[in-house]
Formats: C-alpha cells, sequence, structure tokens
C-alpha cells in the first residue's frame, strides 16, 4: 500500500492515500465498486466541516439539484444538537455522514479519555438521530497522531484529511472561495468546505459546475477508495 507521511504535532505518521487504498482492494478482486469505478471516472470527494448550520439546508438543497452527494463532518456541541432534523436529511438525502468532534478540541493536546469523549458523544448523538454511528471522523485543524489514531480505531472511526482547502475561514468572498478550491482540485481529491460560514454555501454551485466541466465525477469519500473499505485508526489523505 502506498503511503506517505504526514509531520502533526512533533510526531511522524503514515497517510494513506484513498486511490491507493481502491487500487490495492481492486489488485486483491474484493469487495464492490458501487455506483462509480473511480479507477476510470475521474473522481473528487466534497466535504464539509463543523456543521450542520442555519445555511446546510440551502446547500442541501444545491447538491439534490445537481445530484452530488457529500460528506459531512459535523460537531456534537451547538450543530448536531440544534439541527437534528437536518442531520436527518443529510442521511435521508444519501450523503456520508461522519464525525467532527463535539466541541472541535485539538485532540493532540487532550488525554485519551478526553478524546475519546469528544468522539463518543457525537458518535451518540448523530445515532439517536440516524440510527448508525459514522464510520468517518476528521480531526479538529487535521491535528492527528499516534494516541488519536489508537481511540479511533477503538471507536470504528476512519480519520479522513484533505487536498484542496479554501480557507473560507478565512474570507467570505465566495468567488474567491471557488477560485481556491479549483486551483486545487486534483482526481481522487478531497475538497474541504465549511457549511458553516456565509460565504461558502453560496460558492458551491459554482464549484460543482466548473468541476463537472472538467470531467469530474462527484463521490462520497467511501466511494472514492472504494471497492476497499476505510479502516478504522488510519489517516487517509489525498
Amino acid at each position: 500500500m502506498t503511503a506517505l507521511t504526514l509531520a502533526l504535532s512533533g510526531c511522524s505518521m503514515e497517510t494513506t492515500a484513498p486511490g491507493s487504498a481502491r487500487q490495492d482492494a481492486a489488485s486483491d478482486a474484493k469487495g464492490s465498486f458501487g455506483q462509480v469505478d473511480c479507477r476510470k471516472a475521474k473522481c473528487i470527494a466534497l466535504t464539509f466541516d463543523a456543521g450542520p448550520a442555519e445555511d446546510t439546508p440551502r446547500l442541501l438543497d444545491t447538491l439534490k439539484e445537481k445530484k452530488v452527494p457529500a460528506t459531512f463532518f459535523l460537531l456534537g456541541k451547538k450543530h448536531v444538537t440544534k439541527y437534528p432534523d437536518t442531520v436527518r436529511r443529510i442521511e435521508a438525502e444519501g450523503h456520508e455522514v461522519a464525525n467532527h468532534t463535539w466541541s472541535h478540541e485539538i485532540l493532540t493536546d487532550r488525554t485519551p479519555a478526553e478524546i475519546r469523549a469528544e468522539l463518543e458523544k457525537t458518535q451518540d448523538a448523530i445515532a439517536a438521530i440516524t440510527g448508525r454511528k459514522p464510520r468517518l471522523m476528521r480531526p479538529p485543524q487535521g491535528r492527528t497522531d499516534d494516541k488519536v489514531s489508537e481511540v479511533c480505531e477503538e471507536l470504528g472511526l476512519s480519520q479522513i484529511l484533505w487536498s484542496a482547502t479554501a480557507k473560507d475561514y478565512s474570507t467570505n468572498d465566495s468567488a474567491l472561495i471557488r477560485k481556491r478550491i479549483l486551483d486545487q482540485a486534483g482526481k481522487d481529491g478531497v475538497i474541504l468546505l465549511h457549511d458553516i460560514y456565509k460565504g461558502t454555501v453560496p460558492a458551491v454551485p459554482g464549484i460543482i459546475d466548473a468541476l463537472k466541466k472538467r470531467g469530474y465525477t462527484f463521490v462520497t469519500v467511501p466511494q472514492l477508495m472504494a471497492p476497499a473499505e476505510p479502516v478504522p485508526g488510519t489517516v487517509y489523505r489525498p
């Protein structure tokens, strides 16, 4: 399996590219490719962090209209608990529901017990709404280490990083957000956006349209690596 080294919080970690996981599983003739064979299609995954929020229903309207699946890394406190109907809709409309911790604590600064609590509370809150616990998580700020990985493995969670970010926390300029993503987009990539910022949701239609014109097929993160299954504890980074 092809792996890269990720240096975060003073330690080096191996990361696996979703495309490499897919290639290894395909060579072993295991599993199903599902609706899209990303060996042949030019796939890219659209992901949203730190919601749901006030504008998430409008985002879901856009995704539904354009027939684009996405992966939502949800925050528990004041998000999942505040917008349960939106969480239910995300699940019902075929998007991947994932975990972004309870309160956005930097996990590498926490003890194993604190890490477990941050993840478990959100797992339980989402399961209470959708009936299923997530299988993916994204560590806040992408900060992870062996301690975080061990807890994730215990909880059945794979860690998902990204290859393209608009840094939309720093601007409400939708045109700039769109440009930053289009400049970084690549095959088997993972786009990071936040549906909690005012400039982001208005940028999404243009991002989708432009990438479709470039021949991209939008998929969820698990579909990106199919027929491989996400491995708990593993850090995936395009």
